[in-house]
């Protein structure tokens, strides 16, 4: 895989690229913000709208098929007041038909931000390095940073997240868990992944995370020996989109990583069991387990819809965002000055 260090193209503009311009304090706001969002939710049939997007357009580019990522995205924007435009990355020919540069020129004019689902994640920098207006990373074949940010809310939301805890990613180096060891350089944790020889992940951002020294980060081809003592056990499928002439031969290769009652068995006995699906029971994990009580992949894939609303109002409301962190402070002074 290709060497590679997540950036934040606009020093002056707010992106999501990744997780590379963030900090362990401002993941947790927005932890705290998204779990502020999800109430929100659940109080819609009081009278009090929520509308922090009114008025707001947000242009949706899908050159990968979707289902989790386009309707959380949608659904999202429209709860929070805004309009979301659907465009087939087929349909709209980025790079071919039009210039990545002319795409995000045009698009800046148009709305207010660019949610991208792409194949090479060159083509999002250049989204982000030629708009003016917020580009947001909903995949590319380097990362998933929204699907790793929902992972690790849905730990924190649960109580489960601490500087401490083994999250264990069995199988492909792929760009889940290329955002899961991004994440590592970040906020402090145990990661582990266990993939098969040949298929580790990217060696740059490995290497940036490794770097800064924050979190132990461990690769290894053991499956068996990873999952000891782990609180959380993840994985993804073994064939992602745009290697399907490698999946009879990924099967064969990945066939002792996948996540049954045995592995499971020699992690934690309070360990949850994450995938960011699409799942394929019965190849990277059995339906038991997929469909079991330590299961909580129906969970982080709701938070995908709370995590990128919380997102969304970072990125196009800030005030909106900045008052309720404010306001969170206030509370949280008050009661400690009362205690």
């Amino acid at each position: 895989m290709e060497e590679h260090v997540l950036k934040q193209v606009h020093a002056g503009k707010r992106d999501f690229l990744g997780f590379s311009h963030l900090d362990a304090a401002k993941i947790i706001e927005l932890f705290d913000y998204s779990l502020f969002i999800k109430r929100k939710r659940t109080e819609r049939s009081s009278g009090d709208p929520f509308l922090p997007l009114k008025d707001r357009t947000v242009a949706m580019i899908f050159s990968k098929p979707s289902l989790r990522t386009r309707v959380s995205f949608e659904l999202g924007i429209h709860e929070l007041g805004g309009y979301a435009i659907n465009l087939e990355g087929k349909s709209i020919g980025v790079g071919s038909r039009e210039s990545v540069e002319d795409i995000a020129r045009l698009l800046s004019r148009y709305n207010d931000a660019i949610v991208a689902r792409l194949h090479e994640h060159s083509v999002i920098e250049g989204l982000a390095a030629n708009a003016s207006i917020p580009v947001v990373n909903a995949l590319t074949d380097l990362s998933h940073p929204c699907q790793v940010l929902a992972d690790a809310f849905t730990l924190y939301e649960k109580g489960l997240w601490h500087k401490d805890i083994k999250v264990v990613f069995v199988g492909d180096g792929n760009n889940v868990a290329n955002s899961w060891i991004e994440l590592a350089g970040i906020l402090p944790f145990h990661f582990v992944l266990a993939c098969p020889e040949g298929y580790t992940p990217d060696s740059g951002l490995l290497d940036a995370a490794r770097n800064a020294g924050i979190s132990r980060i461990e690769v290894i081809h053991d499956p068996e020996a990873a999952v000891s003592d782990a609180d959380v056990l993840y994985t993804d499928v073994w064939t992602s989109m745009g290697q399907e002439d490698e999946q009879e031969e990924r099967l064969r290769i990945f066939a002792p990583y996948q996540i049954n009652s045995r592995l499971l068995g020699l992690a934690k006995p309070s360990a949850v069991v994450m995938h960011c699906m699409p799942a394929h029971r019965g190849q990277e994990i059995t339906a038991e387990v997929m469909d079991g009580p330590q299961s909580v992949v129906i969970d982080e894939a709701e938070n995908r819809l709370h995590v990128q609303k919380a997102l969304m109002v970072k990125l196009l409301n800030h005030e909106e965002y900045r008052k309720f962190h404010l306001t969170h402070r206030l509370l949280n002074a008050a009661k400690n000055i009362k205690g």
